[in-house]
C-alpha cells in the first residue's frame, strides 16, 4: 500500500547562486496536519519558475522514498530531509518505473494525475548541493513526477494513495524521461506516447517533432559545416563595392583549383583575420550573398566596425583569409508556396542568395520588400532587379527611409502579402522584431516568419533575477593560461582557465549571453555551433550533441576554440 509520508510546502525566495541571485520555490519544507490542495499547487506552496515548473499540468510534485535511500546511499550522506528534492508529497511506494503517466490517484480528499515527469533543472542540483545530480536523477531513472488536480481537497501525511484509473498506453514515468532525454529512443514507445491524453502538453510537443524527425527522409544538417572543419585558407578573388558603405568579397580555394562545398541560400561564413599587424585575430561572420552552388563564394560587408573597416580599407585580391565552413539554419525551406523577402541595410545578404535560389522557381510567388536609408546605401539594386524580371510572379516594394519612407503595418497589409507564405526577415533585431509582429498580425503564422540574427543570441538563466545586461568582457582575476576561447557573436576571445568547471561558466563570467537549464548534459539548452576547435566533456552528456555542436554546460577546451556565442 502506498503512502504519503510526508506534505512538503515553501514559498519562492532569492537564493545567492554563483556570485547570482536565484528566485526558486525549490526550497520545501515537512508541515504537520491537513492542507488543501487546489487547482495549482498546495496552500501555502508556490512555485518560482512557472516557465519550467507549476501550473494546471504541474500543481504538485511527487517524490519516493526509495530514491530518498538510493541517492543516501549512491552520495554517502545521511543528512536528507523531506522536501530536499524540491517535492510537494514525499511518498512510500509509487516507483517511477511502475507508475505510468495517465495513472490516477486518490490522496485524501483529493484527485490526481500524472502527466509528466520532473523537469530536468539545475536548482534540485543547488538545494542538495550536489551539481551534478539533475543528470543523475534522468541516468539513474528515479526524476520523480508531477501532478494534476483533478479534484481539489485536503491532504495529510499518512494518507493512503489509492489508484483510482489506469493510464493508457502502460508508459511510466522512467519510460517517458528516457524517451525524452537518452539516446537509442524507442520508437514505437515514441509513437504510442502521442496517445496519452494525460501527458503535458510541452512534452506532447517535443515527442511529436521527435517522430516527425524519425519519419522524414534524411536531410542534411544545417547547422554543421558543409564542407572542412575548422579554419582553412581562402583566397580573395575580387572586392567589389555595392554601395555607399558596403562591398563585397569573393573567395575561391587557396591554390585557385577545386570547388567549394555548396552552401544553402542563408548561410554565412566566419571569417579569422587581423585588422592590424600586432592585433590578435578577431573573428566575425557575414552571411554569403551568392547563388547557391556558385563557383566561388561571396559575402557583403558594412562599414561599422574595426573588423569590417579593416576588410574595406586594406583587403586586396590575392590574399589569403582562414575561412570556417557555410553554416547557420537561417535558410530558404523546401518548400512550394509564396515567399517573402524582408530586408533591411545590410540584412538583404542572405536574402539575396535566396532569391537567387528562388530564380531557379519561376513557379513561385516572391515578395521583394526592402529598406534603405537612399539609393546610395541601396546594395544590389541592379542585381536584385534581373532577379526579380525573370520570376514572372515576382513583386518588389523599396522604402526608402530618407525620404520618410518607413514601412509601416498598414502599407504592409496593402502589399496583399498571402497568409500561406514563408517569411525571411533579416536585419536590426528592432526591426526584426517589429516585421515579425507585423507579419503575423497579418495572418502568416509565426512558424513560418524566420529570421536571421548575428548579434548574441535572447538569453535563456532560468530563475535568474537582477542581472545586469553588459558588453561581454574578460573575466575578473588573473587571466587563464590555456588554450584561446573565442566567443564570435560576442566579438571576445580569452585564454582558458582551468579554474572555469565548464565553457558555460566561462561565458557567464564573461557576461556573454547563454542559454541553459540543466547544467549537467541533459536538457541540450545550451547546445552551441563549435566553429573551430575540440573539447572534452566532463560530466559526458546522456546523449551527444548533433554534429557540428557542443553542449557547453560540461564541454571543457583540449585546443583553441570558437563558439558561435
Amino acid at each position: 500500500m502506498a503512502t504519503l509520508r510526508s506534505l512538503n510546502v515553501g514559498l519562492p525566495k532569492d537564493v545567492s547562486w554563483h556570485d547570482r541571485t536565484v528566485y526558486t520555490g525549490v526550497f520545501k519544507s515537512p508541515v504537520d496536519g491537513p492542507r488543501m490542495v487546489r487547482r495549482l499547487n498546495v496552500d501555502g506552496d508556490g512555485q518560482g519558475d512557472l516557465g519550467g515548473h507549476g501550473g494546471e499540468q504541474r500543481a504538485v510534485l511527487v517524490y519516493q522514498l526509495e530514491s530518498y535511500a538510493h541517492w543516501e546511499e549512491y552520495f554517502g550522506r545521511d543528512d536528507l530531509t523531506y522536501g530536499m528534492f524540491g517535492e510537494n508529497f514525499t511518498v512510500d511506494g509509487l516507483p517511477d518505473d511502475e507508475v505510468c503517466i495517465g495513472d490516477r490517484y486518490r490522496i485524501g480528499e483529493a484527485e490526481f494525475e500524472v502527466t509528466q515527469p520532473r523537469v530536468t533543472c539545475y536548482r534540485v542540483g543547488m538545494r542538495m548541493g550536489e551539481p551534478q545530480l539533475p543528470s543523475l536523477l534522468v541516468a539513474h531513472h528515479r526524476p520523480g513526477f508531477y501532478l494534476r488536480v483533478i479534484k481539489e481537497g485536503v491532504v495529510e501525511a499518512g494518507d493512503e494513495i489509492i489508484r483510482t484509473r489506469v493510464g493508457p498506453e502502460a508508459l511510466s514515468v522512467a519510460d517517458i524521461d528516457a524517451l525524452l532525454y537518452l539516446p537509442n529512443r524507442d520508437r514505437e514507445q515514441l509513437r504510442r506516447s502521442l496517445h496519452i491524453p494525460a501527458l503535458s502538453p510541452g512534452w506532447q510537443q517535443s515527442f511529436r517533432e521527435l517522430v516527425d524527425d524519425y519519419s522524414a527522409p534524411p536531410t542534411a544538417d544545417v547547422t554543421a559545416p558543409a564542407g572542412w572543419p575548422g579554419f582553412r585558407p581562402l583566397k580573395v578573388t575580387a572586392v567589389v563595392p555595392e554601395s555607399s558603405s558596403i562591398l563585397s568579397v569573393c573567395f575561391r580555394p587557396e591554390d585557385g583549383t577545386g570547388e567549394l562545398p555548396a552552401a544553402q541560400a542563408g548561410q554565412y561564413l566566419t571569417l579569422r583575420l587581423a585588422a592590424a599587424p600586432d592585433a590578435p585575430s578577431a573573428v566575425r561572420s557575414y552571411s554569403l550573398s551568392s547563388a547557391p552552388g556558385a563557383a566561388e563564394y561571396r559575402i557583403s560587408v558594412k562599414r561599422d566596425g574595426l573588423v569590417s573597416t579593416y576588410i574595406h580599407d586594406h583587403l586586396k585580391a590575392g590574399m589569403d583569409i582562414d575561412v570556417a565552413a557555410p553554416r547557420g539554419d537561417f535558410v530558404l525551406t523546401d518548400d512550394t508556396g509564396p515567399v517573402i523577402l524582408v530586408s533591411a541595410g545590410v540584412g538583404i545578404t542572405p536574402v539575396l542568395a535566396m532569391l537567387h535560389a528562388l530564380a531557379d522557381q519561376p513557379t513561385r510567388p516572391v515578395w521583394w520588400i526592402h529598406v534603405a536609408r537612399n539609393q546610395a546605401q541601396q546594395a544590389f539594386a541592379s542585381e536584385a532587379g534581373d532577379l526579380l524580371k525573370a520570376l514572372p510572379l515576382a513583386h518588389q516594394q523599396v522604402f526608402y527611409t530618407a525620404d520618410g519612407q518607413r514601412p509601416t503595418a498598414e502599407q504592409f497589409e496593402a502589399l496583399g502579402l498571402p497568409g500561406d507564405a514563408s517569411a525571411y526577415v533579416c536585419g536590426p533585431a528592432g526591426f526584426m522584431s517589429e516585421l515579425t509582429e507585423t507579419l503575423a498580425g497579418l495572418g502568416i503564422a509565426r512558424d513560418r516568419i524566420h529570421t536571421e540574427l548575428f548579434g548574441t543570441l535572447a538569453s535563456i538563466n532560468p530563475g535568474i533575477t537582477g542581472h545586469r545586461s553588459v558588453p561581454p568582457h574578460p573575466p575578473e582575476g588573473e587571466p587563464g593560461t590555456g588554450p584561446l576561447v573565442t566567443f564570435a557573436r560576442s566579438g571576445l576571445s580569452v585564454p582558458w582557465s582551468d579554474q572555469q568547471p565548464s565553457l558555460l561558466d566561462l561565458a557567464d563570467a564573461c557576461d556573454v549571453p547563454t542559454r541553459w537549464s540543466c547544467r549537467t548534459g541533459v536538457c541540450h539548452t545550451c547546445v552551441t555551433p563549435l566553429i573551430s576547435g575540440e573539447v572534452t566533456y566532463s560530466p559526458e552528456p546522456l546523449e551527444p550533441a548533433p554534429a557540428g555542436q557542443i553542449l557547453t554546460c560540461c564541454a571543457r577546451p583540449t585546443s583553441e576554440v570558437v563558439l558561435d556565442l
